[in-house]
């Protein structure tokens, strides 16, 4: 069995009332309680590793809701999890590095967790491979907003699930594969944070990146009032994603009026 990689956390503080925090300081401790809720989750062959960058790269994910969550939002665009070049590596969802560092004006140290895959090492902003998912993401957003701050006004970017799942190759293991046992614990945690960021950030969207998140969102949130769309996801793994994918996405948000 292999469990998240263990680190030094944080403590938590005392439990304060979400109606007692600024939004950015209520999702930090949404965040946090994911963090430590799926830390110590088994899953088994073939996943031979697991990262949870919320552990590791804890200051990093910190410093994006301090700066991006502070205000309710009209859309969350919701991904799947972490990639390897990506959050695994800046703890920021889609977190291309030259994006996160370039546009989101993010930058910190990542700390090494317990266990590390040889093929795969966390080696934070130093890492110089480029996450083409997260590069295609924030360009979108880059291009038709300018500036960071005028995309994060109404709109905010977050993953369902915050582990990253290595099979013993190296490969990329997603939380779709996982079989019912193992994905019964997972999608509570993750479901539960789900509601929650949508209680403290009050969308009317919630925009899934993907099928896979689509899906998730509207089982986590069919009790609510949040209309629930879909884009395109823009792995380079989809054929259909690198035929012209940021076009693709911009005319799904517009039929859906989004935007």
């Amino acid at each position: 069995m292999v469990s998240g990689t263990a680190v030094s956390l944080p403590e938590s503080p005392e439990t304060v009332p979400m109606n007692e925090f600024s939004e950015d300081e209520a999702m930090v401790e949404a965040a946090r309680k994911l963090r430590d809720a799926v830390d110590g989750l088994q899953f088994a062959a073939p996943v031979a590793q697991v990262y949870n960058p919320l552990a590791y790269a804890w200051e990093a994910h910190v410093q994006y809701l301090r700066r991006y969550a502070k205000r309710p939002k009209k859309v969350i665009f919701l991904g799947m999890n972490p990639g390897p070049f990506g959050m695994v590596q800046t703890a920021v969802p889609f977190g291309e590095i030259a994006s996160v560092r370039d546009w989101l004006g993010i930058s910190s140290g990542v700390n090494r967790p317990a266990r590390e895959h040889p093929r795969r090492p966390i080696q934070g902003f130093a890492c110089t491979r480029s996450e083409v998912s997260g590069r295609r993401l924030w360009g979108l957003f880059r291009e038709k907003f300018g500036a960071a701050d005028a995309f994060f006004r109404d709109h905010f970017v977050a993953n369902y699930c915050p582990l990253a799942f290595l099979e013993a190759s190296g490969k990329n293991y997603t939380p779709a594969r996982l079989p019912e046992w193992a994905a019964r614990g997972l999608e509570r945690r993750c479901d539960e944070h789900l509601r929650e960021i949508v209680t403290i950030l009050r969308p009317e969207w919630l925009v899934g990146v993907g099928t896979f998140a689509r899906q998730r969102a509207e089982a986590a949130l069919a009790d609510t009032r949040v209309r629930v769309g879909q884009i395109l996801h823009p792995s380079p793994a989809s054929p259909a994603a690198n035929r012209g994918w940021a076009e693709q996405a911009e005319n799904q948000l517009r039929e859906l009026k989004v935007w």
